[in-house]
C-alpha cells in the first residue's frame, strides 16, 4: 500500500515526557487581549491570563491548516466546566509565523511526525503546569489527523482523552480518484516537494470573517480567506497519515469525533454555506472514525460548519456541550 514504508510509527516517547528546556517565557499575546503567549522551540504556546478555579483537567487545543488559535469561546466553555485550556500554534503556523522565518512555506512539512515534536513539547509544558491532572487534546481538521497519528504512536504516554473536530481523515472523491491522486502525490512529493498542487480561495473562511458579515474576527494573515497553497510533500505526508488511519489505529484513550451532519460545495452560491462542512466529506469522516481505536464516540452536529466551533449559535452550543460532556465522562477519576 502506498505510504506503508515511508510513513512509520517510529517516533516514541517516555511514559510521561519531562521538560528538557526552560519554563515558558510568557508575555502578553499580541493577538488576543487577556492571553499570554510563549515560544516553545519553533512553535508557540498560548493560554489565558486567568485560569478557572478548582481545575479538574486541562485541554490542549491544536489548530488546522491555514489556521491558528483564536477561538476563545472554547476556552470559556471549558473553564465553565472546570477545565483549563491552552493552545499550541505549530511551527510555520499562526503566531510562530510572526516570530520566525525559516524560509519555508507556511504550514509546510515533508513529514507529519515533525509536528509531533511540537505536540510533545506542548504536552510536557501543560503537564508540568498541572501535575497529576488528566490531559485531553482537542484538534481540528489537519490538526486532527496530526493528533490522531501522534496519539497512536505515543500509546499510554499520550493524552487521557482526544477530541477531533472535523478531522481530515481522507481525501474527497471516488475510490478511483483518491487512488490516482495518492499515486501522483507519492511521486510528486518526492521529486518536487514544494510544488503547489492546490490553491484556491476559501469561501468558507471569507464568509466567516466579521468584515464580510461573519461572526468571527480573526487575523487574515494567519487564517487567509484567499487560501493557503497546498504543496506536494505536505499533501503526500498527509495522505500517508490518512492511509495509516485507514489501516486502523490503536489510540489508547477515549476519542470523540465531531462532524457536521452534511457536506456541501465551498461556493458563494451555496445557500447552506453556514450550515454545512464545505471543506471535507463528513460521510468519509464517519466511515473512518471507528478505525481510530477501541473507544470512539461520534458527535454529529446538525447545521455545523467545517470548524464546528465556528458554527452558528445553536450548532456551536451543541458541539461544545458534547465536548464538555465527553470530557466529564472520560476524565473523571483519571490521575
Amino acid at each position: 500500500m502506498v505510504g506503508r514504508s515511508s510513513y512509520r510509527d517510529r517516533v516514541s516517547a517516555p511514559a510521561r515526557p519531562g521538560r528538557t528546556s526552560a519554563p515558558p517565557a510568557w508575555a502578553a499575546d499580541a493577538l488576543l487581549p487577556g492571553y499570554l503567549a510563549a515560544p516553545l522551540g519553533p512553535a508557540t504556546l498560548v493560554r489565558p491570563e486567568r485560569e478557572p478555579d478548582d481545575v479538574r483537567g486541562v485541554v490542549l487545543h491544536l489548530h488546522g491548516y491555514n489556521d491558528y488559535f483564536f477561538q476563545t469561546h472554547l476556552v470559556d466553555a471549558l473553564a465553565d466546566a472546570g477545565f483549563a485550556c491552552w493552545a499550541v500554534d505549530l511551527r510555520r503556523a499562526g503566531r510562530s509565523l510572526l516570530r520566525d522565518d525559516e524560509g519555508l512555506p507556511a504550514h509546510w512539512t515533508a513529514l507529519l511526525p515533525e509536528f509531533w515534536a511540537d505536540l510533545d513539547a506542548a504536552v510536557a509544558a501543560v503537564r508540568e503546569a498541572y501535575p497529576g491532572l488528566p490531559l485531553a487534546v482537542h484538534a481540528h481538521s489537519t490538526g486532527g489527523l496530526t493528533a490522531a497519528t501522534w496519539a497512536h504512536a505515543r500509546g499510554v504516554a499520550g493524552p487521557d482523552a482526544l477530541v477531533l473536530d472535523s478531522p481530515f481523515l481522507d481525501l474527497d472523491g471516488s475510490w478511483l480518484a483518491r487512488a490516482v491522486r495518492t499515486g501522483l502525490l507519492e511521486v510528486l512529493g518526492r521529486t518536487r516537494p514544494l510544488a503547489v498542487v492546490s490553491t484556491h480561495p476559501s469561501v468558507y473562511a471569507t464568509y466567516q470573517h466579521v468584515d464580510n458579515g461573519g461572526r468571527w474576527d480573526f487575523d487574515t494573515r494567519l487564517k487567509r480567506p484567499e487560501g493557503q497553497p497546498a504543496r506536494a510533500a505536505w499533501l503526500r505526508t498527509v495522505r500517508q497519515g490518512q492511509l495509516r488511519v485507514a489501516r486502523g489505529l490503536r489510540i489508547a484513550c477515549p476519542v470523540l469525533v465531531g462532524r457536521a451532519a452534511a457536506s456541501g460545495p465551498d461556493s458563494v452560491d451555496n445557500p447552506l454555506l453556514d450550515a454545512q462542512d464545505t471543506v471535507l466529506d463528513t460521510v468519509r469522516i464517519g466511515h473512518l472514525a471507528p478505525r481510530l481505536g477501541a473507544d470512539v464516540t461520534q458527535l454529529v452536529v446538525d447545521g455545523g460548519v467545517h470548524d464546528l466551533m465556528l458554527s452558528a449559535e445553536g450548532p456551536r452550543a451543541q458541539y461544545l456541550a458534547g465536548v464538555t460532556g465527553f470530557l466529564d465522562r472520560s476524565l473523571r477519576g483519571v490521575r
